[in-house]
């Protein structure tokens, strides 16, 4: 497991300059309509609420899409990731789109050392980042030490009922993957990505981590936070079950048959108290 950061890096790298070039990541769309925000950011933006003014950290940030809505949306933002493509890709996103934002090249467990503690209000992690990251605990600490007194953690994330499922199984949903974290990784090896991009990842190792929700939720309580919301839902803005699902008018991936059945994400908020 120890080269668990240089193997995912390699594999990010090879995705960020594919994932800009994509149409599903809209990077001509931010460019054009200063108004735009990413699927991720709409969708949560009732819970969201009034961002403006505080000092908000995007971490495992990738290209910046994201980063640079929050931004949009009043909060002075900084992203952290640990692919230097990735960065690449969301400087040139923001200095194109006239906005402020610092970019900082580091591994998320190495935020609080890089960043300083107890400087954010905003703590932000979107879709698809936890997957990454072997340890929860250490995650959670790590926010922790990030967040002010007062401020507060917004994630969104694919439920880890979803990623247990055997996507190859086309005709059941079949639990093929660990639901809870496991000491050692899953390998996969994949050319393609979860959008439609121009080429195939020559770096196709990934090594990755389920956590399960009272796995994350314990962590953030042990690490001193306390839960404020807790939302599960029935679509993914991404189509995490390909052939199986159709995509509604808001950009979000629902299951076509019994969408009852399994929760495909979930929103989860929680606060440091002050002292």
């Amino acid at each position: 497991m120890t080269d668990y950061r240089t193997i995912n890096r390699d594999n990010w790298d090879d995705r960020a300059p594919l994932h800009a070039a994509s149409a599903d990541y809209g990077l001509n769309r931010f460019r054009t309509d200063t108004s735009f925000l990413s699927d991720v950011v709409r969708f949560d933006l009732p819970r969201l609420g009034d961002i403006r003014g505080l000092r908000g950290v995007h971490l495992q940030c990738h290209i910046g899409t994201d980063t640079l809505s929050l931004a949009r949306l009043g909060a002075d933002m900084t992203g952290l990731d640990f692919s230097p493509a990735s960065l690449a890709e969301a400087r040139a996103l923001a200095e194109t789109s006239s906005t402020a934002i610092e970019y900082i090249e580091a591994d998320v467990y190495d935020a609080v050392e890089v960043l300083g503690a107890g400087q954010f209000d905003l703590v932000f992690t979107g879709i698809g980042a936890l997957c990454w990251l072997p340890d929860i605990r250490r995650w959670a600490d790590t926010v922790a030490a990030l967040l002010r007194p007062g401020g507060r953690l917004f994630l969104r994330e694919g439920h880890p009922v979803l990623w247990s499922i055997d996507e190859a199984r086309p005709d059941h949903l079949t639990i093929g993957y660990p639901y809870f974290e496991t000491p050692e990784p899953m390998v996969f090896a994949e050319a393609g990505t979860y959008v439609e991009t121009p080429g195939e990842i020559t770096s196709t190792v990934t090594h990755e981590w389920n956590h399960g929700l009272g796995q994350i939720v314990g962590a953030l309580l042990t690490a001193g936070l306390t839960l404020t919301e807790l939302v599960e839902h029935d679509s993914v803005p991404w189509e995490a079950l390909p052939g199986r699902m159709f995509r509604d008018e808001g950009g979000e991936w629902r299951l076509t048959q019994h969408p009852e059945r399994l929760p495909l994400s979930y929103t989860l908020q929680a606060r440091k108290e002050p002292r």
